[in-house]
């Protein structure tokens, strides 16, 4: 088994693996950071609002607008019949139209566009969409289970298999079998979905836009306009946050708003209220599954066969690359001999569901998590030594055909058993809990393995632009976005590194498709490893170049050449960076460079789902003990420790912050953000922040212990560092099994608890009345 690495013993002058405020920190907190909304608006700027769909499913048989075009400060209301190139903004299938055309899919779908001279007019214009538009209702689907009982889909089903699973259950000591239920997240992005569109000379648009993914705004808009790429310019500077929400679904807002502009010749801002974000805009899939298990009489999983169904909503939108990682992610740490999955992404009259941090893997993980978890309490047994029994041993290779050769959860977990003091607190909850009849205590340790890449082997590259200026200061552009994670920041550290230079000498630029071409959305926890790559990669090649004219000019090799602290040595001779920066200018040696990296050693096979779709794993795992009041059903996370694997961390500050924010947003996900739509309208009724509820500052533990876990990549990424954008989303399962924990202490462990995620209080006294019952 791989051994821990020791830590990296850094030079004083180094800019990586050191922790360092976000470069925009300062920017933050002084209220200065600029976002869409605060670009100074063009004279002649208009205001775009949506109106919506009524209904979950209908047939559109006309529209009355005269009225409202009538209206005063009204400049124009634009329909599916104005949009000069296509309507649709589908990210891999043509499926999702721009505005509806004909069907209408679901409660909250776009029909018709309202341009005014205000926001505050083209909101209250467009709210009037259901006394002009004709409607012959239609049945609607609402629950994802509804329609996979009609087979009504997507996507075609999706099915990963390894092995005779049947066979292994049915010869199996012991078998399990149940359903399981894991509900969906909104992103809640602080700042919602805008994209402010400007007309440009010669057929030209540029569009400011909230987004992850400027080169797929940059395609649908050139679509949606009837033009070529080339005409489209799509800019971000940075994004009060993205989740994965703004990977494809900005598209509309991006598409319609340039519309728009080039009709009206005007520029033209369209930025959502927080009630139609919700309402128009999908999230994290919800999923249904079914299993049956065999297992051993030790806990040892013999043979498994899950299915596993999404709510897709009303188009394919990415729930195929979801339920693929979904697919690939049911293993987490654990070795499965005979494993048969069964993937379908069903079609519902709902919003279209999309990306969300993890996209698809945590609805993977956890239900192997909730299975081990229910064969530990039938064997009597410690839920962390079921899980520690099935875990992978080196070599081995997963369901996709991927070997882990990178395994450290054997001793990722040895050290956080130890350090939290598990087996001693294992002993004092149960102690609690057989003095305390109202209160529970509840804890649980749970691993995690995270694969890294994207499902496509083409989406796994990036450039860069460096730009050396002759006083010595640096510009860099990259295909990255910002939302917030320090993605810049760590670029920034990787060319001040590169070049031997102070990080206040290095300035990162906003995203523009001008720039750097064909990029890739931020997103699959690749941004880090993709665009820092390309930023060292043109960072050397300048480095190279000034080398070469230190040699040139003082003597020696250039591989000699030494940049560091700001400082050139060469030859026994050392200089100033920004000297020899002006030396080479007046050399005419260039000062500017492009990088690209794209992922080695991947392969997938997406009819087979077999291949090698990650570059490396991640690693980590969590303690959490909770508080839970059975007359109530209300919790306290009381503790929770976290050790997790982020390589060689290229800023442990930002890092540390990145897997908090993930814990609590997956122990949101978990326990309190419920998404209800009803049965009948289909109305999505949990559509504002005084229904739908996020975790708060008064949510996070009192105690919350993170540390990183020392190791090195074994793989050639970045610095040797490893992703930390999606993988600790895992870590907050301990969250939903020390509730589960405190739960099943109701009955004294001899009945399996039927909790549900999000683990509310209505669910948690839910599963507390069956426990009772039951026993």
């Amino acid at each position: 088994m791989n051994k821990p690495i020791a830590p990296t013993l850094l030079a004083p002058t180094a800019q990586v693996g050191v922790g360092r405020a976000h470069e925009s920190a300062h920017l933050h907190v002084a209220g200065e950071a600029t976002y869409i909304d605060d670009l100074p608006e063009l004279a002649g700027t208009l205001h775009c609002a949506l109106g919506l769909s009524p209904v979950a499913h209908g047939r559109l048989t006309g529209m009355t607008l005269d009225g409202l075009r009538s209206l005063p400060d009204v400049v124009a209301i634009l329909t599916a019949a104005d949009i000069p190139g296509i309507n649709d903004c589908g990210s891999i299938i043509r499926d999702d139209p721009i505005l509806a055309d004909g069907e209408l899919r679901y409660l909250g779908q776009p029909v018709f566009a309202v341009i005014a001279t205000t926001r505050e007019v083209a909101r209250r214009v467009a709210a009037r969409a259901k006394e002009a538009l004709q409607i012959e209702p239609l049945p609607a689907v609402i629950a994802h289970q509804e329609a996979h009982a009609k087979g009504q889909y997507v996507l075609p089903p999706m099915h990963l298999a390894r092995g005779d699973a049947r066979a292994a259950i049915e010869s199996a000591p012991r078998r399990l079998k149940a359903t399981f239920d894991v509900g969906g997240q909104e992103q809640f992005y602080l700042e919602g979905q805008i994209s402010y569109a400007i007309p440009k000379e010669d057929d030209g648009m540029l569009v400011h836009c909230s987004t992850q993914h400027p080169s797929e705004m940059q395609h649908l808009v050139a679509h949606a306009l009837n033009l070529h790429a080339h005409h489209v310019q799509v800019e971000c500077r940075r994004m009060g946050g993205g989740f994965g929400g703004k990977e494809s679904q900005s598209a509309p807002f991006a598409c319609i708003a340039a519309v728009a502009a080039r009709k009206l010749n005007r520029p033209v801002k369209l930025r959502l209220d927080r009630d139609d974000d919700f309402l128009i805009t999908g999230r994290r899939h919800c999923f249904w599954y079914e299993y049956e298990v065999g297992y051993d009489d030790e806990g040892r999983v013999l043979g498994a066969e899950v299915t596993m169904v999404s709510r897709a909503g009303h188009s394919a939108d990415l729930s195929g690359p979801v339920m693929t990682r979904a697919l690939c992610h049911f293993d987490n740490a654990y070795w499965l001999p005979d494993v048969a999955m069964h993937g379908f992404a069903a079609k519902t009259n709902t919003q279209s569901n999309t990306a969300f941090r993890g996209f698809g893997g945590p609805q993977g993980a956890i239900a192997i998590e909730n299975i081990l978890d229910s064969i530990a309490r039938a064997l009597g047994k410690d839920p962390l030594d079921v899980r520690r029994l099935n875990f992978y041993g080196q070599g081995q290779s997963t369901p996709y055909g991927q070997k882990v050769e990178d395994n450290v959860i054997h001793e990722l977990v040895a050290e956080l058993e130890k350090t939290s003091d598990y087996r001693a607190r294992r002993t004092a909850v149960a102690a609690f809990n057989a003095t305390s009849p109202v209160l529970k205590r509840g804890l649980a340790l749970t691993p995690l393995k995270f694969g890294v890449s994207f499902n496509v082997k083409h989406f796994n590259q990036a450039g860069a632009l460096v730009h050396v200026y002759n006083d010595g200061s640096i510009l860099v552009n990259h295909g990255g976005t910002e939302m917030g994670q320090g993605l810049n920041t760590k670029v920034a550290q990787v060319v001040a590194h590169e070049l031997g230079v102070p990080f206040e000498s290095v300035r990162v630029t906003a995203t523009d498709t001008q720039k750097i071409a064909n990029t890739s959305a931020t997103a699959a926890s690749t941004g880090s490893d993709l665009n820092g790559k390309a930023a060292q990669d043109a960072a050397r090649q300048i480095r190279e170049r000034l080398a070469a004219c230190a040699a040139a000019q003082f003597g020696g090799e250039a591989s000699a050449v030494r940049f560091a602290g700001g400082q050139v040595s060469v030859n026994g001779q050392t200089l100033p960076f920004t000297q020899l920066v002006m030396r080479a200018y007046q050399e005419r040696v260039q000062l500017w460079s492009d990088g690209f990296y794209a992922t080695p050693g991947l392969s997938w096979d997406r009819e087979k789902l077999q291949g090698r779709p990650f570059y490396y794993f991640a690693y980590g795992a969590a303690v959490s003990e909770v508080l839970v009041d059975t007359l109530t059903g209300e919790w306290k996370l009381q503790r929770a420790d976290v050790l997790h694997d982020v390589g060689r961390s290229l800023n442990p500050a930002i890092d540390i912050g990145q897997i908090e924010g993930a814990f609590i947003q997956g122990m949101g996900w978990l326990t309190m953000e419920e998404l209800v739509w009803h049965p009948q309208t289909g109305k999505l009724t949990t559509h504002a922040p005084s229904t739908y509820k996020i975790p708060t500052a008064n949510d996070c533990p009192t105690d919350f212990r993170v540390r990183l876990f020392e190791n090195a990549n074994v793989e050639d990424s970045i610095h040797r560092s490893k992703a930390v954008g999606e993988p600790p989303l895992l870590l907050p399962f301990s969250v939903f099994y020390a509730i589960r924990d405190a739960v099943s202490a109701v009955g004294g462990h001899r009945v399996d608890p039927p909790l549900s995620a999000p683990a509310t209080s209505e669910s948690i006294l839910r599963a507390i009345t069956a426990v009772r019952k039951a026993g």
